[in-house]
C-alpha cells in the first residue's frame, strides 16, 4: 500500500496502524507528494498529450475556457495526465497494489487537482503508460486501486474487493464516496430514502452507463483548487452494489458490509441534488437495503462509503460472502448490515 503523505488531509480514521495492516499481510510504503510532483516533471509532452488523446478517442468531454483562475484549461489537464502517468510508474517502483493520493492539502498549491488521475487508475480500460524505458506497459489490463484522500480504510478495502471480484469474473471497478445526504423520494412506486453519494472529484468511468462517453471533466472549485484541474463527473448506473467501510476500533480492524442499489432519478431531480451539494462532482443516488437513515447514521464510522457493482441480485449476495469470509480469514471483524441475501 503506498500512502502519498499520510495524514495530511487531517483524518485520523483514515490512518491503519502498521500492526493491524501487517496482521493482514499488507505492507505500507510511506510516499512524498513532492516525489510525486517530481516525477511528474520527468514525464514528457507528448507522453501527457496521448492520455488526453486517448481520453478524446474514448468520447470523454472537457468543459475547458480560458480564464485558469477559473475556467478548467488544457494546460491544466495535460497537468493531471503527467500525475496519472507518474503516479503509475511511481507504484510500479515501489511495488504497489492499491495507492493514496490526498486529494486536496498538499498539492493545491503547486499543481492541479488529482482527481482525474484517480478516477482512471481505479478503472480497468484506460489509457496505457508504459515504464521509463518505454519497453514495458504497466498494470496492463488491471486497475490500479486508488484510495481517495490517502484514506488507508478505503484503500485496504478496494485492494481486497479488486481481488475478490476478479476471482469472481466481476468487474473489479470500486471507488469510495462521501455520504452527504438523503431524501424520501418515489422510486418504482414506494417511497424510499435516496442516499446521495459524491466523490470529491472522479469515480471509474464504468460506473456509468457509457463508460467514458458518459464523462464529463470540469473545474474543481477555485476555493479548494487555486492551479484548477478537471474531475470525472457523471451519474453512477443504476444497479445491484455492495458497500462496506473498513475501520479500526478497540485495537481491531472491522468491516461494516450490506448491500444496495443504485437507482436512475429523473434527470431534473439529479440535477437538483447537485445544485445543492458539489455540481462538479460524480453522484451515485442509492437506497441502502434494510437500513433506514437513523440507522446508518448511529452506525457508520466515517463519512466515507466503498461502492462496487455486481451484475445482478443473485452475484451481490455471492460476492458479499465472498468478501466477507476473505475478510474473516484474515482476521478483520465483519459486521453484516441490514439486509444481503445470504
Amino acid at each position: 500500500m503506498g500512502v502519498f503523505d499520510e495524514g495530511c488531509m487531517g483524518m485520523y480514521n483514515a490512518i491503519i496502524p502498521d500492526e493491524l495492516l501487517n496482521s493482514v499481510g499488507v505492507y505500507k510504503e510511506r510516499l512524498s507528494q513532492s516525489a510525486l510532483y517530481a516525477e511528474m516533471r520527468r514525464a514528457s509532452n507528448d507522453e501527457a498529450r496521448q492520455i488526453r488523446s486517448w481520453l478524446d478517442s474514448k468520447g470523454m468531454q472537457f468543459h475547458t475556457g480560458s480564464d485558469p483562475a477559473q475556467d478548467l484549461t488544457d494546460d491544466q489537464i495535460l497537468e493531471q495526465c503527467r500525475m496519472y502517468i507518474a503516479a503509475l510508474r511511481m507504484a510500479d517502483e515501489f511495488g504497489c497494489d492499491t495507492i493514496g493520493i490526498q486529494y486536496q492539502q498538499g498539492l493545491k498549491d503547486i499543481c492541479p487537482a488529482s482527481d482525474l488521475a484517480e478516477g482512471l487508475l481505479n478503472n480497468v480500460d484506460r489509457p496505457p503508460v508504459v515504464d521509463v524505458t518505454g519497453q514495458r506497459i504497466l498494470f496492463q489490463n488491471l486497475a490500479l486501486p486508488h484510495f481517495n484522500e490517502a484514506d488507508e480504510c478505503a484503500g485496504l478495502d478496494a485492494l481486497i474487493t479488486n481481488r475478490v471480484w476478479r476471482q469472481l469474473g466481476f468487474a473489479p471497478e470500486t471507488t469510495l464516496h462521501d455520504v452527504r445526504y438523503g431524501e424520501y423520494l418515489p422510486v418504482d412506486g414506494n417511497q424510499e430514502f435516496v442516499w446521495v453519494f459524491e466523490i470529491s472529484g472522479s469515480v471509474p468511468p464504468n460506473h456509468f452507463a457509457n463508460g467514458y462517453a458518459d464523462a464529463v471533466s470540469e473545474r474543481q472549485p477555485p476555493m479548494y483548487f487555486p492551479l484548477g484541474g478537471g474531475t470525472i463527473k457523471g451519474v453512477s448506473k443504476p444497479g445491484e452494489i455492495v458497500w462496506s467501510r473498513v475501520f479500526v476500533e478497540n485495537g481491531k480492524l472491522n468491516c461494516d458490509i450490506g448491500r444496495a442499489r443504485s437507482v436512475a432519478l429523473p434527470p431534473a431531480e439529479t440535477e437538483r441534488r447537485w445544485s445543492v451539494t458539489t455540481p462538479q462532482w460524480p453522484i451515485m443516488n442509492a437506497i441502502l437495503c434494510g437500513i433506514s437513515r437513523d440507522q446508518f447514521m448511529a452506525r457508520h464510522r466515517s463519512n466515507h462509503i466503498q461502492v462496487v457493482y455486481a451484475p445482478d441480485s443473485a452475484s451481490a449476495g455471492l460476492a458479499l460472502a465472498t468478501k466477507a469470509a476473505m475478510m474473516a480469514e484474515l482476521g478483520i471483524e465483519v459486521n453484516l448490515c441490514g439486509k444481503c441475501g445470504l
